[in-house]
């Protein structure tokens, strides 16, 4: 009998990824006059060749084709029904903050006149203003129109001509700072607890006084020494981002424990040898891409994918913890031109419950979970889970735990979007996405317990309910006999 290969049970395929994700050469872009890419845009260098489609904007090369995916199809403005897509345009009901207003928006500026496309245009930037960056449309929508990353290039232009106002600044480099100068976190805490500090910081910053800012960990996580990988205790390299090692480090605890029970070496990622800045934990690039910051996001990315080198080269999985940064490495970095290995990566990067249903349906998971009987239990999926496909993974992990009453709550984007529900003008905004179905499911049953794996999401819970949400690990920790 020929021995079967495991991780051939490891398909990104099976959690639904569309073509962004698949590998594409790197192209030239000679046809991007107007300005100069910051982003790998080549997996659209064909697209609309060869038939009657005129829908591709003058200028902007593979950027402009990626942008006339849209074929106006309209699904972005749904005022109604389940998914993820378009939040802004349900809470406002106006067209430019649905994806097609921000396509038609983008349309405009590249095919305007002038030696540069004119990323500066006011009304690009008010249809900008309400994208969160969800990715539901790149699932929702029938072409799969990739908006949080055509919004990404629009921030990476206006940063390289403008750089970033100072609140961008914080919130792109918090955790890196955080890192450095650990007294910060002091100055959080006192921030939350003085209004005056609070409204000085909404005065100069713009950050909002209404909404304290997450205080992180007095004591930040520490990986513990690797466990041994044994052919009955097979490797997991466990990636420890950097809202869980300096907010939530319990998470990250949880999920060694869990996942050592069911019988795997866990061993935490560190930076690899040789790297420039070794005493400097390593960071997916989320924050910095979200920012625009495109450089610096591929300055953290070769990083990482340089300390996984090892994992990569032996297919060992890659267990991630906050689906904004694990789902990086199965989709942006592909944009980031980063080479070969990154297709190898995205074959290997789990979140922590796709990998534990993964393993349990192929037989290799050894863990028996107790009951926790009587218990109710909400599960709100941050919107990446959503748009990539992470919902039902979710749901049969938790179904492992015996008579767990389990009930996943059908809403929309929870409205805190990273720095989004922290900036001032949009405070409010943020707050009335979590009203319309998010918060009202909660106060509906208010003895359940909560499960968020989003950093975001747990936050806004927080703050819009009082409630304080847990990440799927910590509830299996529980369960464990």
């Amino acid at each position: 009998m020929q021995n079967r290969d495991p991780m051939q049970d490891f398909s990104t395929d099976a959690f639904g990824f569309g073509p962004a994700a698949s590998a594409a050469p790197a192209t030239p872009d000679p046809a991007a006059d107007g300005m100069a890419p910051a982003l790998d845009w080549s997996a659209y260098a064909n697209y609309g060749q060869g038939d009657a489609y005129a829908g591709i904007p003058a200028r902007g090369g593979h950027y402009a084709r990626a942008v006339a995916v849209c074929i106006g199809n309209r699904q972005c403005q749904r005022s109604a029904g389940k998914g993820v897509m378009c939040p802004s345009f349900r809470l406002t009901g106006e067209a430019q903050h649905s994806t097609r207003g921000r396509v038609e928006a983008l349309k405009a500026v590249l095919n305007g006149e002038g030696a540069d496309i004119d990323f500066d245009d006011p009304q690009l930037a008010a249809a900008m203003d309400l994208c969160l960056g969800c990715k539901g449309c790149k699932k929702e929508c029938p072409n799969g129109v990739d908006m949080a990353l055509l919004r990404t290039e629009y921030l990476a232009q206006r940063a390289k001509k403008h750089g970033l106002a100072p609140r961008e600044r914080l919130f792109a480099h918090g955790t890196r700072w955080l890192e450095r100068w650990p007294w910060l976190g002091t100055l959080i805490r006192l921030r939350n607890r003085l209004p005056l500090a609070a409204a000085l910081g909404e005065r100069w910053l713009g950050v909002a006084r209404a909404r304290a800012l997450p205080e992180p960990a007095r004591i930040p996580f520490a990986a513990p020494l690797p466990a041994e990988a044994t052919a009955e205790r097979p490797p997991v390299a466990l990636l420890v981002d950097s809202f869980t090692r300096h907010f939530e480090p319990d998470n990250a605890r949880a999920a060694i424990e869990v996942l050592s029970a069911a019988g795997y070496a866990v061993q935490v990622l560190e930076p690899a040898t040789g790297d420039a800045t070794p005493q400097r934990s390593l960071c997916c690039g989320r924050s910095l891409l979200s920012a625009g910051l495109v450089e610096e996001a591929r300055a953290e990315a070769r990083r990482l994918v340089a300390a996984l080198a090892p994992a990569i080269a032996a297919g060992t999985p890659v267990v991630g913890l906050e689906p904004s940064c694990l789902y990086m490495l199965r989709d942006e970095y592909h944009s980031l031109g980063l080479g070969a290995d990154v297709d190898k990566l995205a074959r290997l990067a789990f979140l922590f419950e796709e990998f534990v249903a993964r393993e349990h349906a192929a037989g290799r998971f050894r863990l028996a979970f107790g009951p926790l009987e009587g218990e109710k239990v909400l599960v709100h999926g941050h919107c990446h889970q959503k748009a990539y496909g992470g919902m039902k993974p979710l749901k049969k992990a938790l179904a492992l735990i015996p008579q767990l009453d389990l009930e996943i709550v059908e809403a929309g984007c929870c409205g805190m979007a990273g720095s989004f529900g922290h900036e001032a003008e949009h405070h409010a905004l943020s707050l009335q996405m979590a009203e319309a179905e998010l918060l009202p499911a909660l106060r509906a049953a208010p003895d359940a317990t909560v499960v968020a794996d989003g950093f975001s999401c747990r936050q806004q819970i927080h703050d819009g309910a009082a409630r304080r949400a847990v990440h799927a690990a910590v509830l299996m920790r529980r369960a464990m006999p």
